[in-house]
């Protein structure tokens, strides 16, 4: 799955699991005690703040950060600590078994789900009553893990999918650029439209589902409890049938099923694919690799729930300064540092009170600038549509399965059955 890190640094890893590193539990009421801190205390001395890859790109931001942070609480001191890229899981859950997690860490959700299990993550929103006013839901949903009560971190930067396509190819072969699909459905329609002007050279279809699209499809994919995974339903074989029903009949291309195909954003990039997904600043990475295709893209919200990609910062129960911590977790996260961010590099704020700022909300006329716009508005309903708790096998499984429903190797209720008993297997081992 897809991370906010890339933005920024590296892709994030796979969240390691905590068994065997001796980890335990302060108890609830060791919770409660550093909430109620952190709501009443005062904000002074030493405070320590982890970030992860952002030196040396981003030094001045966040010193910057920092500095207006000292100016806010006179005399409270920070300690800036980054952690290389490479190897940041495995830091962080050193440090979590050492007893020595910095006061306010930066953690995607994946990363912090292991830290909540644990208990070692302090619930913010007991910590901070005005949380979901100031936040945006998706954003805090994030870090709302099923079988865990409470909220484990601070929406820090978010990051969503749109839909680019490209308008020569749409005119080209019979389909209207000002009226793109909104819906399965009518990509299936347009994309056999396609075919039949195209013949097969130019695809509008070419990828294959993941678990996102079986939320799409009203699909509940895990059990509340966080305890199995339940997506073997008939809404989701429903879904897989109308994808091998594409695939037979030539709507996506030969290959999209085996783990030599390149992509569809390759092949958009390419000229074969008229349809692709990715963040908002897709055209102008799309204007460095092929310039000539940039300036014909163009934009649309994503089918359905729009994906959400987030990173964040979390607050160890173990702080000694609750009050600080969260106070600095707060100011990291403010509109005003965010929208700061957001200038350096291809991000988006997680507050609600960005929502009125034309940084995001205008376009500055070009479809680069439209996309930004179009990727903004999303935020407001975008969902983490994969379950944090889905590491790299999960992943693999999934897709295999998958794969075999969609060529018709198995049918797709057994396909749903087979990856929903081997992911539970997983789960529990």
């Amino acid at each position: 799955m897809r991370r906010i890190r890339a933005a920024v640094t590296t892709a994030v890893l796979a969240a390691t699991v905590l068994t065997g590193c001796g980890l335990g539990s302060d108890g609830a009421g060791s919770n409660d005690n550093a909430a109620s801190a952190a709501a009443t205390g005062e904000v002074k001395g030493k405070v320590s703040l982890q970030t992860w890859a952002l030196k040396p790109k981003f030094t001045d931001y966040v010193q910057g950060v920092i500095a207006g942070f000292k100016q806010k609480y006179p005399g409270v001191e920070v300690d800036w600590l980054d952690q290389p890229g490479d190897g940041y899981s495995d830091k962080v859950l050193s440090q979590a078994a050492a007893g020595t997690l910095p006061d306010v860490v930066n953690l995607p959700p994946d990363f912090a789900l292991p830290l909540a299990k644990q208990g070692l993550l302090l619930d913010v929103a007991k910590a901070d009553p005005k949380l979901a006013d100031e936040y945006v839901a998706g954003g805090l949903d994030a870090y709302r893990f099923a079988g865990q009560d409470g909220t484990f971190g601070y929406p820090w930067y978010l990051n969503t999918d749109v839909n680019y396509w490209n308008s020569e190819l749409l005119t080209k072969y019979g389909l209207d650029p000002k009226h793109l699909p909104g819906s399965l459905d009518e990509l299936i329609a347009q994309a056999r439209t396609m075919k039949e002007k195209a013949g097969g050279s130019v695809y509008l279809m070419s990828r294959k589902p993941g678990l996102g699209d079986l939320v799409d499809a009203g699909v509940k994919v895990m059990a509340d409890d966080g305890k199995s995974f339940t997506f073997n339903t008939p809404e989701a074989a429903a879904l897989l049938d109308k994808y091998r029903a594409a695939f037979k009949e030539g709507l996506l291309p030969n290959d999209v099923l085996t783990d030599t195909y390149a992509g569809n954003s390759k092949l958009f990039a390419a000229g074969t694919a008229a349809w692709t997904t990715g963040g908002a600043n897709f055209i102008t990475s799309l204007a460095t690799d092929n310039p000539t295709l940039a300036p014909k893209v163009v934009s649309s919200p994503s089918m359905g729930t729009p994906p959400l990609y987030v990173q964040g910062v979390s607050v160890p129960k173990s702080t000694k300064n609750a009050a600080a911590a969260v106070a600095l977790a707060r100011w990291v996260t403010s509109p005003e540092n965010q929208a700061a961010f957001s200038r350096l590099t291809s991000i988006f704020p997680s507050t609600k009170a960005s929502a009125n700022d034309p940084l995001f909300s205008k376009s500055d006329g070009t479809n680069a600038g439209d996309a930004k716009v179009v990727a903004f508005g999303s935020l407001a309903k975008a969902k983490m549509l994969q379950p944090v708790q889905v590491d790299d096998a999960m992943s693999t499984v999934v897709k295999q399965q998958f794969a075999l429903a969609i060529s018709g190797d198995t049918s797709a209720k057994q396909a749903l059955d087979t990856a929903v008993e081997r992911c539970n297997q997983l789960l529990k081992g």
